[in-house]
């Protein structure tokens, strides 16, 4: 029976993920900040003096090894690149890169005993900058960076897969809601149960595949990203201009300094 551990096991992508994988005679143990006592263990996936004894725990609840590791524990928020990182930025990098970092060096022997795999969550923003998208665009980037570093130093032993999903209607976006920005109509949308299938298609496959996007326009905008770099800027720049134009940012005070930039004071 395969075994993996997943964090951020009680959101959205984490509690799906745990049902899908379980129907397909899985055994699963998750970490999250609420435990449920059972199959779900409480673990702040910050705290590096916590996190091995919670991946002990769960390495020992699925029977003393681990076939997949999935990085899934992130938070989401918006940010201005010309403003200083505040805390809610370095919470950003802290839980979305550092996190996934923590657990990883607690698993990674298991891993390796194992012949075993890291999936991690990344973001079609790992490839492509969008407004006001800086700490969370930052933070998956540099974990692409990690996977990267991760593959060179363990990848005869390990593998690793990043899954870059798009824009998906869940939680991690409420702070990005409150701040009065809608990302409908600005960032394509992605169904969760595409999200799913491509993450457990990244756990299952015979052979770690490098990067996995999650649908074939999503594949095709982190391609135009990284070999049309400049051509995505000019969509971006067109794009915010007709959102500002409709009236999209107005209620939004951290987006003050793109309407007087991009044409609507």
């Amino acid at each position: 029976m395969r075994r993996a551990i997943i964090t951020g096991a009680g959101g959205a992508f984490g509690t799906a993920l745990t049902a899908q994988l379980r129907e397909r005679g899985w055994r699963t143990v998750g970490l999250d900040l609420r435990g449920d006592g059972d199959d779900v263990l409480a673990c702040d996936v910050t705290d590096e003096a916590a996190v091995p004894a919670a991946v002990a725990a769960a390495v020992e609840r699925l029977g003393g090894g681990v076939d997949v590791l999935v990085n899934n524990a992130g938070i989401g928020g918006p940010a201005s690149a010309g403003a200083p990182p505040g805390e809610v930025v370095r919470r950003m990098l802290d839980v979305n890169l550092l996190g996934a970092w923590t657990v990883t060096a607690a698993t990674i022997d298991h891993l390796v005993a194992s012949r075993g795999r890291v999936v991690l969550l990344g973001s079609r923003m790992s490839f492509l900058g969008l407004p006001l998208g800086a700490a969370y665009g930052v933070s998956k980037r540099a974990l692409g960076a990690y996977a990267d570093a991760l593959r060179a130093e363990y990848g005869t032993h390990v593998g690793v897969t990043c899954v870059h999903p798009a824009f998906v209607k869940t939680p991690i976006h409420d702070r990005t809601r409150e701040a009065g920005l809608q990302l409908e109509g600005f960032s394509t949308e992605e169904p969760i149960e595409q999200v799913i299938a491509t993450l457990v298609r990244a756990c299952e496959a015979p052979r770690a595949r490098r990067d996995l996007a999650v649908t074939r326009g999503g594949a095709l905008q982190i391609a135009a990203a990284r070999h049309l770099p400049a051509v995505v800027d000019r969509v971006v720049a067109r794009t915010l201009r007709g959102r500002i134009a409709d009236g999209a940012l107005d209620a939004a005070e951290i987006a003050r300094g793109l309407r007087e930039r991009h044409g609507r004071p």
